[in-house]
């Protein structure tokens, strides 16, 4: 399934692709690669065709009139994201009968759309880790290593395995720490972490109810806005418009996307922050903001007035608050069929008192205004999203997280888009060659469309990604 977003819409247009068609692909492309991958909790194949159905015959009756470029396009829910009768695990074994009451905000939004919704993906118990693994319902194979199993990256593993390997064109991930662009990195595809509380978290599994945030994990830039764009919904009142002909919101964010990088003026990491990137990750860093200076950006380093350490660790005081408020009876219960990491990341909640998680909360506000005052000039700050390339599953410290630079981006409420700068070097086997490599920019809270803007130069001067060892082709 090689298709996307924008292709599908685009192939409907003109009468060479069909709904039913991409849908079948990516149920074909499910059965061939899916057993060897494991990204899928539940595939609802007949329900999807029916819905392929549908959509082909409204295309057929629009008789050329527009509609969204999502219609008709096949994605993936991580399976802690309602859908009114069906299952929702949210990756434990002890909710393998919850069946959900409603169907979230934005899975509605995008069935809305015209959306085919192929299935459930993988994902961290209770959306509770970076590395994507999970003891008791699996951990995808990330596909870029066809003998290792490396880390997918979580907490949305599924998510970003499913579309890495091209099984299906998009899927909606959820962003806490990372966990939108941890896998997108890891995988070596596209994640957009949206602004706390741009899009609905209703009918979606909480971890912190401050802090999640659902995205779109997508292959290019151009199809993370397109989805992004589904997510946020038609508003009352609004003229549906042609994307391809270049009017109505669809054009105005195609346009935008074109901006480009001239005059903007973007913060690296200093020197301090650059300390313990693996030396691949690094040099595919180093690799990238030249490409940022020579598209006509301003790099120079930015010290953010709390460390990304400081913020990786004591700054998460309110999630593990929030998750045990959640789950702390679950995790407290010794026969509960629970991750054991898991476990022992929710368990610390207990001895937060409320006067320290007030005080987590105050502490907040002071970063956000220290932040705001010393970001004051610059347009985005940009990393590499991860420090580490995937590692080997057995090689994975689950006592750290991959997410040294992911967090302040939540923790600040910034909205960042993960793009992939490449591929790294061949080196001995099992070394760890061919492993993507990948940068985030991070912009102000609402300032989607500038990020996306910012990637989508940089992808264009960046060039085609490679398709990795487990791919499913076709399409």
């Amino acid at each position: 399934m090689t298709a996307t977003i924008a292709d599908l819409a685009a192939g409907y247009r003109d009468g060479s692709r069909s709904p039913v068609e991409a849908t079948e692909q990516c149920l074909a492309a499910i059965a061939a690669l899916d057993g060897r991958v494991g990204a899928w909790q539940a595939v609802y194949a007949d329900e999807a065709l029916a819905a392929a159905e549908a959509a082909e015959v409204a295309l057929t009756l629009a008789a050329g009139e527009p509609v969204g470029p999502f219609w008709g396009v096949p994605f993936g829910l991580k399976d802690i994201v309602d859908v009114e009768g069906r299952v929702t695990t949210a990756g434990s074994a002890e909710w393998m009968d919850r069946v959900s009451p409603a169907t979230a905000v934005v899975a509605q939004r995008l069935l809305d759309a015209g959306g085919v919704l192929v299935g459930k993906t993988k994902t961290v118990e209770f959306a509770m880790g970076g590395w994507g693994t999970n003891q008791h319902m699996g951990t995808p194979w990330n596909p870029w290593d066809a003998d290792v199993l490396r880390t997918p990256g979580g907490s949305s593993s599924g998510s970003g395995a499913a579309v890495a390997a091209g099984m299906v064109p998009c899927a909606v991930g959820t962003d806490t720490g990372g966990s939108v662009r941890l896998p997108a990195a890891l995988c070596g595809i596209v994640g957009l972490k949206t602004t706390e509380g741009l899009l609905p978290i209703d009918g979606i599994v909480p971890l912190s109810h401050t802090l999640d945030t659902p995205g779109p994990l997508v292959r290019t830039v151009l199809d993370a806005a397109l989805m992004f764009d589904a997510m946020l919904g038609t508003q009352a009142g609004e003229v549906e418009r042609d994307w391809l002909a270049g009017t109505g919101r669809y054009g105005a964010l195609r346009a935008a996307l074109e901006d480009g990088l001239s005059g903007r003026h973007i913060g690296c990491l200093s020197d301090a922050e650059r300390a313990g990137v693996d030396a691949a990750q690094l040099a595919a860093y180093d690799a990238a903001l030249e490409v940022l200076a020579g598209l006509g950006a301003k790099v120079v380093p930015f010290d953010p007035p709390t460390s990304f350490e400081e913020m990786k660790n004591t700054r998460f005081v309110i999630v593990t608050a929030e998750s045990y408020y959640y789950y702390g009876s679950m995790m407290e219960d010794p026969a509960s069929r629970v991750d054991e990491r898991v476990r022992a990341r929710v368990l610390p909640g207990a001895n937060i008192s409320a006067s320290e998680y007030i005080a987590a909360v105050v502490q907040r506000r002071i970063d956000l205004a220290e932040f705001a005052a010393a970001f004051e000039g610059f347009d985005a700050m940009v990393t590499p999203t991860t420090p580490m390339l995937p590692l080997p599953v057995d090689g994975a410290d689950e006592t750290n997280t991959p997410a040294l630079f992911t967090r302040a981006a939540n923790f600040l409420a910034l909205c960042s888009t993960t793009v992939p700068t490449g591929v790294s070097p061949p080196g001995p086997a099992g070394a760890g060659g061919g492993l993507p490599t990948s940068i985030q920019f991070m912009c102000r809270g609402g300032d989607e469309t500038l990020s996306l803007s910012l990637a989508a130069a940089y992808e264009a001067a960046r060039g085609p990604m490679p398709n990795p060892p487990l791919w499913a082709g076709g399409g």
